[in-house]
């Protein structure tokens, strides 16, 4: 499929389908749309009556236009209220558009929507990605395509010529959004420690990132016994991944992204029981297939900002050598950890690679992990949360999200909290009280990183999404890479 930005007006485009974008307190048909509908013999007027379509967002309405007409089919598609437009929505209409003519089996496309803020290049970007998006199909693992019909081969995106760069970075990051969905939705005997170490050297050889992958043995070495905790279950052996990007010449800053990896959640000796979602727990790596997912983004863009890329992925399994209750770990930084409940077990392998992180110099760190049913209870399963002692850090990643359209909400980080995780006998527990369980789960994170300014995403909820959801369908949304790269473009 091909995307272009033209500057052809709808009136004299011609193709498959033509997509109106109209605001909920403006579906009047005005200027340029009164004479698009005069030359279709009044089909959009006709088709808002006919649907009482309101421009509502996400709304949309299609029909075929007369035989005669250089335009096979109109779609409408609402926008919402136009004081309140918001780029995502810009990128939600696109989707719907695209999935439409998906849907009446069109071959050609044309979109005519408004530009945001006079950003011309926001707005075509906005739009590529919600194209992009919407349009993924994984067939992977049926027997058979459902895919099966006309694929769309060309959109043009109308009055946005010029933009062809931002089209050709919206691909780029759908990319990596796409590699993200695709490694949460593969189930845990296709996804394993050691494909994932694969994914991560087929990006480093495709897009030139240095690529170290740490060993049992090394990690060993490095004294990671909180990783290694969790690891010593499986058969499978563990996989220390930092991918590194580096620019040409002397990068403007140095910024590290710690993704949570593990490809499979039994919950350990404090197995999952009935309705504990044993089944889904395939998506535990959601942190680190948005790491890999934002590399691959990263890799293409090549920005002056040098990116290390790091997880520490494994199973957390039962077996004869399982971590126990009661157990006693140290992590790389010398901290104690007494192991409360082994299905606490993300933080544990988080802790040995934000001392990692640290340790490497940057000027700042974000991880993001799939961490607590306590962030879902908090804001459901669209927000992440977020929690982070720099409020310069934290603004940055609030306008990187905002720009993505990926929803999340600051936390508080409150620090008497950390009561509820002192040990007796070592220096901390793994989990606290029920109460503020997402909290002190951030708060067990801060212990592992010294000066370095840092955040902590809880991405548990927004990961994957049970039914279709603008340009998500349904399943793993890719949630947040698109965020993650804004914020390394954003300090370029």
């Amino acid at each position: 499929m091909e995307i272009r930005a033209i500057d052809t007006r709808g009136l004299d485009w011609t193709g498959d389908a033509l997509a109106i974008g109209l605001f909920e307190d403006a579906v009047e048909l005005t200027g340029d749309l009164a004479s698009l509908d005069e030359k279709l013999a009044g089909t959009m007027q006709e088709l808002i009556s006919e649907t009482e379509f309101k421009g509502k967002p996400g709304s949309s309405a299609v029909t075929r236009v007369g035989s005669n007409s250089p335009i096979r089919k109109i779609i409408l598609v609402g926008l919402g209220k136009q004081d309140g437009l918001k780029l995502d929505a810009l990128r939600r209409a696109a989707a719907v558009v695209a999935r439409s003519a998906k849907k009446e089996r069109c071959k050609t496309l044309a979109l005519s929507l408004p530009i945001f803020n006079d950003d011309a290049s926001s707005t075509a970007q906005a739009l590529a990605e919600g194209i992009h998006l919407a349009l993924h199909q994984d067939n992977r693992f049926k027997s058979e395509s459902e895919d099966k019909g006309p694929a769309l081969e060309t959109v043009d995106l109308l009055g946005l010529s010029g933009q062809d760069e931002a089209i050709t970075r919206a691909g780029q990051i759908a990319a990596g959004v796409i590699l993200a969905r695709e490694l949460v939705t593969a189930p845990a005997n296709a996804v394993t420690p050691i494909t994932m170490a694969e994914t991560a050297q087929a990006i480093a050889h495709e897009h030139g990132l240095a690529l170290e992958i740490l060993e049992r043995e090394e990690c060993e070495k490095l004294g990671m016994g909180a990783f290694l905790g969790v690891a010593q279950a499986s058969d499978l052996p563990p996989k220390f991944i930092h991918l590194t990007y580096k620019p040409e010449g002397t990068p403007r800053r140095k910024v590290a992204i710690v993704g949570k990896g593990l490809t499979f959640d039994s919950g350990g000796l404090n197995i999952k029981g009935a309705g504990s979602g044993i089944e889904t727990m395939k998506m535990d790596m959601g942190g680190a297939a948005a790491t890999l997912g934002a590399a691959k983004a990263i890799g293409q863009i090549k920005p002056d900002i040098e990116v290390h890329f790091i997880s520490a992925v494994t199973e957390n399994m039962i077996s004869g050598r399982a971590m126990r209750p009661g157990d006693i770990l140290t992590a790389s930084n010398g901290k104690t950890i007494e192991v409360n409940n082994t299905d606490a077990e993300g933080r544990l392998t988080l802790a040995d690679a934000l001392v990692f992180a640290d340790k490497l110099g940057v000027d700042a760190i974000v991880d993001l992990a799939t961490l607590t049913g306590a962030c879902i209870i908090a804001l459901g399963d669209d927000i992440a949360g977020m929690w982070s002692p720099d409020d310069a850090l934290a603004a940055q990643i609030a306008q990187a999200s905002e720009l993505a359209g990926e929803k999340m909400w600051r936390m508080p980080l409150e620090e008497k909290y950390f009561e509820g995780i002192k040990s007796p006998i070592a220096d901390m527990k793994n989990t606290g009280p029920r109460g503020g369980g997402s909290i002190t789960a951030a708060l067990f994170l801060k212990q592992f990183v010294k000066d370095t300014p840092w955040a902590h995403l809880d991405v548990a909820g927004p990961v994957w999404s049970d039914k279709e959801n603008g340009y998500n369908n349904s399943g793993a949304t890719g949630y947040p890479v698109r965020t993650l790269v804004n914020w390394v473009l954003g300090n370029n």
